[in-house]
């Protein structure tokens, strides 16, 4: 299917709106006549949307078979990250944005732009993904991890991988003498955010900052969006990094102690997680925020996971910009899209009641 680009920003206040290029239809796509990615022959204008790099993968299936079925449609996403994704939002340069966390309450309060006057936006639940914990060390294949080394490892106070907090958790394994190099996303990145909040919810005596989208320690490397995480893991020596487990590819990956056991991540045990956890609290009837419950012990649960929002208005100013935004976040949100979230980007399929929710939340929207 064909690359998303970017093509360049236009001035506006808050932020840069982008003014994305066309992401064409991927030609292989199945023909979706009677799909709930079809939303009628006289759909058409163009639909653009930033954000969240988790959900590259499956925005790009997502658009491929949306554009077939509504072949006067044009749909570009900017995989941006998060933060810059929320940004462009509020400043009118997107219709919608992808985020790996909700809306914050200093965000809730203030302008969107691209919403009618005196309407807020909303969160929807749109893709759910485990966060793996990535690493690449000569010799070593398997690695368990607890949340209190996790921290340590990334806030830079375990330094070699045979440190003894990393040996006791690995009885009988041969870790080398060699540094290790932690790698954390240098963008504002909701992936970091849902990442530091395991760690300050689950180890909060050894990770002392609150969740934040920027990373909170001056250690380790940075590197730009999912994928330069991935690269510089892959490309170093001794280095371990966090990303959605859809781009974790060949690397090792670790298993992480939930209770008393240490569990590999699964798209079943993240949906697990979040199927569990309530909505946040004091939020409009139809923000449907997950509070996620990291501190969960049960071995069937992944608690290291992300619930990525499409963040949409309310009410828009432009009505048809509302309609576009109504049937695409309809069709990704659907069974038909989550389904092709799950076999494009390994996502975890959104419950039947969380997707009940949404559509009713969704349906409110113009």
């Amino acid at each position: 299917m064909n690359s998303m680009r970017y093509a360049g920003l236009l001035g506006l206040a808050v932020v840069g709106a982008l003014a994305l290029s066309s992401c064409a239809a991927n030609e292989s796509a199945p023909a979706a006549a009677d799909s709930t990615a079809s939303a009628g022959p006289t759909l058409s204008g163009t639909l653009n949307g930033a954000g969240s790099s988790a959900q590259g993968a499956a925005q790009e299936a997502w658009i491929a078979a949306f554009q077939t079925a509504n072949p006067d449609v044009t749909i570009n996403y900017d995989p941006t990250g998060s933060g810059a994704g929320r940004e462009t939002f509020i400043g009118g340069g997107s219709d919608w944005a992808g985020s790996d966390s909700s809306l914050n309450d200093d965000e809730l309060a203030g302008e969107f732009a691209g919403c009618k006057p005196g309407s807020s936006a909303i969160d929807l639940p749109t893709y759910i993904s485990p966060i793996a914990v990535i690493f690449n060390i000569d010799g070593v294949k398997d690695l368990n991890l607890d949340a209190a080394t996790i921290a340590g490892i990334f806030k830079g106070t375990i330094t070699t991988w045979n440190d003894p907090a990393i040996a006791a958790l690995n009885e009988g394994a041969t870790l080398p003498s060699t540094a290790i190099t932690a790698v954390h996303r240098s963008d504002d990145s909701g992936t970091t955010k849902n990442f530091t909040d395991y760690l300050n919810k689950v180890a909060p005596e050894v990770w002392d900052a609150k969740a934040a989208d920027a990373f909170p320690y001056q250690t380790g490397e940075g590197a730009q969006g999912t994928s330069g995480v991935v690269d510089a893991v892959t490309n170093g020596t001794g280095t371990i990094g966090y990303a959605d487990a859809s781009k974790a590819g060949d690397l090792g990956v670790a298993k992480v102690k939930v209770g008393d056991e240490f569990v590999k991540y699964t798209a079943e045990a993240a949906a697990a997680v979040v199927n569990d956890s309530p909505l946040v609290e004091g939020r409009d009837a139809n923000d449907i925020a997950v509070s996620l419950d990291r501190l969960t012990t049960d071995p069937t649960h992944y608690p290291l996971v992300l619930v990525s929002y499409s963040i949409v208005c309310q009410e828009y100013a432009d009505a048809d910009q509302a309609a576009l935004v109504k049937a695409y976040v309809g069709y990704i949100t659907s069974e038909e899209g989550q389904q092709e979230a799950a076999k494009s980007a390994g996502a975890a399929p959104l419950s039947s009641e969380l997707a009940s929710k949404v559509a009713d939340a969704l349906a409110t929207v113009k």
